[in-house]
């Protein structure tokens, strides 16, 4: 945060103490600021409309923004006490824990929210019309918002995906950043990040490939002529499977023999791995490296596709041209 920020918010926070202060001591204290005091007392204090007989001043309404702008900070504050010195301590994972964090959070804003109204000399039960308004609201077009954030708490209740998880939602594909009470962060590869509505978690299929743990299975499609020895490819594809850092020796890497295909043997080599689970398309090309500098010094080849052509009809004409000529007996 830049000085010229730190000043407006503190010449900010001068001028609402201030006005707080001609509010709360009444005119007696307005006085001591002259006539400007006391006129700014008055525009404080003048009623601008009622609300189940409480009469809704400019005072009213500035003390309710410190005091909603106080429980915001209050219960992000708890959220983050609870994240980093208590819940860190107990036997839940890290997930879990933040989740539990932001429950808590909500429960002690929502709760502070109530208090705070009634203390403020708010009648609740005045608040089924603004309830009724907010329902009016929420059925011309709030739909969608109200929608992601009821998927957030279960997101965060039922944990189908947490923070760290690599997932991949349509087209969305990268690691969960953020979970925010309206949408998902996720991080792709190239460092951007997409914000998605927590809805799609919910309506919609959601691959995540770290649920149970970081391993990940990883296939490698490959072929070989008909003239090489299945056998021998298959101990050259587990050597070079098991020289690379990064590929798990428990489960071991695997050779699978999976066709005769038109002018290769096919096989499938699998591998797992935990350090390269953001990046497979990397470690499939330093394996596909590795196995054809194998492959040549083997000499085991890599096929081009072939075709057998048989023509069933020619003219008469072209069979003379292609036909085999006959050398001259000598004499």
């Amino acid at each position: 945060m830049n000085m010229s920020r730190v000043r407006v918010i503190a010449s900010l926070a001068v001028v609402l103490l201030m006005l707080i202060a001609v509010g709360i001591f009444g005119t007696e204290y307005a006085r001591a600021f002259g006539e400007v005091g006391i006129r700014v007392r008055h525009f404080l204090v003048a009623p601008l409309f009622t609300m189940g007989g409480l009469p809704i001043t400019l005072f009213f309404l500035l003390k309710a923004a410190i005091f909603l702008v106080a429980l915001v900070i209050f219960s992000h504050f708890t959220m983050l006490v609870l994240q980093k010195r208590v819940l860190k301590h107990t036997p839940l994972a890290l997930a879990q824990q933040y989740a539990a964090a932001k429950v808590i959070s909500y429960l002690i804003f929502i709760l502070g929210l109530v208090i705070g109204l009634q203390s403020l000399g708010v009648n609740l039960n005045s608040l089924v019309v603004v309830g009724g308004a907010l329902g009016i609201g929420v059925g011309l077009g709030l739909q969608a918002v109200v929608a992601n954030f009821v998927a957030g708490l279960i997101l965060l209740l039922e944990q189908p995906i947490k923070l760290g998880d690599r997932i991949q939602v349509g087209s969305t594909y990268g690691d969960v950043v953020r979970l925010r009470g309206r949408s998902t962060w996720v991080r792709t590869n190239e460092n951007v990040v997409i914000i998605v509505p927590n809805s799609e978690f919910i309506n919609q299929s959601v691959t995540n490939w770290t649920a149970n743990d970081r391993q990940v299975r990883i296939s490698l499609p490959l072929g070989v002529s008909y003239d090489s020895d299945p056998k021998a490819v298959r101990e050259v594809i587990l050597a070079v499977a098991h020289s690379h850092a990064d590929v798990l020796h428990d489960p071991a890497p695997e050779v699978i023999f999976t066709e005769f295909g038109d002018s290769s043997l096919n096989f499938e080599l699998r591998v797992w791995t935990i350090q390269q689970v953001q990046t497979p398309t990397r470690l499939k090309s330093d394996l596909y490296f590795a196995l054809f500098e194998a492959f040549r010094k083997e000499s085991i080849e890599i096929p081009f596709p072939q075709r057998d052509l048989h023509v069933r009809s020619i003219s008469e004409q072209l069979s003379t041209v292609l036909a085999p000529q006959e050398k001259p007996r000598s004499a």
